[in-house]
Order: structure tokens, then sequence, then C-alpha cells
């Protein structure tokens, strides 16, 4: 069900407000997308449509797999370029490889097969207990926080030109 968050204008990326954020950019405009959520069959919640032009799946309704486009509208939000893939291992080949996470990273995971072609992205929070919080869209349907196995992650990455 759509909620008042389409009803928002684009986050407010002016220089001010970015300087006054403790955290990466796109986190905070990933934040202040909390809660945007798929809409009942039948239906499509015009702001996720609006993550998916950002892609490849432009056009696509939000039964598509929707994680990697909404990375990619975070980063695209604040004027850093991504994948424009909706897949979410493409966030692989991009930006700088980290070696330890920092918080605002993208955080690349593997699901079902680690040697396939599915997986998961999302911005990483924390770990706790061998469980990576990560904040993303579709996962469980909607802009939220939720954790993930540890032994998922395929790569942290980080925007090239960022200190």
């Amino acid at each position: 069900m759509p909620t008042a968050q389409d009803a928002l204008p684009p986050a407010d990326t002016s220089a001010p407000a970015l300087l006054a954020a403790a955290e990466p950019p796109w986190l905070a405009v990933a934040r202040g997308e909390l809660g945007v959520c798929t809409a009942g069959p039948g239906a499509c919640h015009p702001r996720i449509a609006g993550y998916h032009a950002t892609t490849a799946l432009r056009g696509r309704d939000d039964k598509v797999a929707w994680c990697s486009s909404f990375v990619q509208w975070c980063l695209d939000q604040v004027g850093i370029a991504g994948t424009g893939s909706g897949l979410a291992r493409s966030w692989l080949g991009w930006g700088l490889a980290l070696e330890a996470p920092r918080p605002g990273c993208i955080a690349v995971l593997s699901r079902e097969d680690p040697a396939g072609w599915k997986g998961h992205v999302g911005f990483f929070l924390r770990e706790e207990a061998g469980r990576l919080h990560l904040l993303g869209g579709n996962q469980l349907d909607a802009v939220r926080e939720h954790d993930y196995p540890a032994g998922t992650l395929l790569g942290w990455r980080w925007p090239t030109g960022w200190p």
C-alpha cells in the first residue's frame, strides 16, 4: 500500500544539509525513504517505480526485485553515478573495494548459490553476532533495516572519490 513517502519532494541534497550530516549523504537519503513498501496485488507503489526509473528496470513495477534500483536512486540523489543495473551483483564491479566495512558502504550479498547470479545489495549499518545489518530496499518488501548472515557477503564497495 502506498505511503505518504510518494508525496514527498526529492531529498534535500543542498550543501548545508550534506555538511550537517554525520553519515554519508546517500545513507541519509536512504533513511528518508524508510517505510516505502510494495503495493498490493495489481498495484505498483509509484516511489518504487521511481527507483526503477534510475536503472535498466525503468517501467517495471514493484513486484520486480528492487534492491539495486533503490541503491542506485539513493546515489543519484547526491550526484553519484552508480551501475545503472537492476542486478544486485553488478555493484561488485563498481567503485572501490573495501577490506573492512564503513557505515554507509554498499554491501553485496549472495542469495541461494554463492556462485550464482542472484544477490542482494544495501547500505551497511553495523555487524552484530555474525549478522550484517543493512538499510536497503526490497528488504521484506520495504525500505527498512534488516539483518543478513555475514557468510553471505560477497564484497563491500565505496564510491570512488569520496573520503
